[in-house]
């Protein structure tokens, strides 16, 4: 059974890893903290919309300060919060 959170409620489960502005400060070293702090990150991408490898790029680089989106970027496909065109050209949240 899957549960669906609102936006709130996905803040107060990852709040301790969010700056004052809501920005990802550091990232967790429990798998299932990981796996909230990119649901949370995934909330920041339009659903029904297709983005640019640029475009992802650059949403994450706004939402986080440690400075790594790669493994952000990694982690939101391989944790299933969005999706991509095997050559990268285009990314959409699922």
């Amino acid at each position: 059974m899957v549960i669906e959170l609102n936006e709130q409620e996905i803040f107060e489960e990852v709040k301790n890893f969010l700056n004052a502005e809501g920005q990802i400060k550091n990232w967790p070293s429990k798998q299932l903290k990981k796996m909230e702090v990119v649901r949370y990150l995934s909330t920041k991408f339009e659903k029904d919309r297709n983005y640019s490898e640029q475009e992802v790029n650059a949403i994450i680089e706004s939402w986080h300060t440690f400075n790594d989106y790669f493994i952000l970027r990694r982690s939101l496909i391989e944790m299933g919060y969005m999706n991509r065109t095997k050559n990268g050209s285009s990314y959409w949240r699922t």
